[in-house]
Formats: structure tokens, sequence, C-alpha cells
């Protein structure tokens, strides 16, 4: 399942209850952040790639939080390649992302590997697309500490 949306919208707070459920309904789960997640990979190709894949092709469901946040370097990308390759069709994956997929190919600074990942992803999952403007922005607006955007076209 892919959830995408500007930050602030839930997509996090929405992956975390998924997880719990999961959990509860006996299936092993692991919650990361992309970032984390690409530096375990990276760390780990030094001596023991392998194994780390392994580890992270186990949970029935691993939920990787904030892709696309920043930006990953090409050797990133190809490690998330195998990852999703080595869970295809054995894990479900959760990804929470600010970009739409049409944006992955800079996310992933190649676009033949964006296509890659994503084709694998895209193939049994689920996309949901939430919009709206921050949850915790909101509160702020309303508490007047912030200004809300102009709106947009002419005015009169």
């Amino acid at each position: 399942m892919l959830l995408l949306g500007p930050p602030g919208v839930g997509k996090t707070h929405l992956s975390t209850p998924l997880g719990r459920e999961a959990i509860l309904a006996g299936y092993t789960v692991r919650f990361t952040t992309a970032t984390t997640l690409v530096a375990g990979l990276a760390k780990a190709r030094e001596r023991r790639l392998d194994e780390k894949l392994l580890a992270l092709a186990k949970p029935k469901l691993l939920i990787v939080d904030e892709l696309g946040y920043l930006p990953l370097e090409p050797d990133a990308a190809h490690l998330f390649f195998q990852l999703v390759s080595r869970r295809y069709e054995t894990g479900a994956m959760l990804i929470t992302s600010n970009r739409s997929v049409a944006e992955w190919g800079t996310v992933f600074a190649d676009p033949v590997v964006a296509t890659a990942i994503l084709d694998g992803l895209l193939h049994h999952s689920h996309v949901l697309t939430i919009r709206g403007d921050s949850y915790r922005l909101r509160v702020k607006r309303k508490s007047g500490l912030i200004k809300a955007p102009a709106a947009d076209g002419p005015t009169s």
C-alpha cells in the first residue's frame, strides 16, 4: 500500500494503527523511516547486505515512513530496489510518501530504478492519496499564529 500526500495530512498517523492491527492479527511488522532503512542497508553493504535484506524480508508487513522527503543517492536507490525485489510477493509493504509516484524518478535519482521499484510495489498494491492542509498548520492558523495562504485567482 502506498499512502501519498503532503506533509501533515496523517500518513504516519494512519500507518501506525494499520501496523498495530496487523500485529493483533498475528502478523510480524517492522516500522522504519526511509532514511533509517537506507542508512542501515548502506552500512550492511560493507559486510552483511544479504543478512540485512533477509531480516527485512521476514516481517509480513514492512512499513517504510517518509519516503521522498529527502532524495536518495543512486547507490541507496539500488539498495532500496534490492529490498523491494526481495520482498516481492513474499511480504507486504506500506510506504508513506509526500511525493506522487510520478515524482519518484527524482526521489530515486534514476527514473529507470524508480520504474522498477514502482513495478514491484504497484503490482498488488492500493494507492491512497490524501489531500488537504497539514493538521498541525491548520491548528496554528485557527489560533492566529500563522496566516492562511492567499486564495488563488484574481481579487476584486
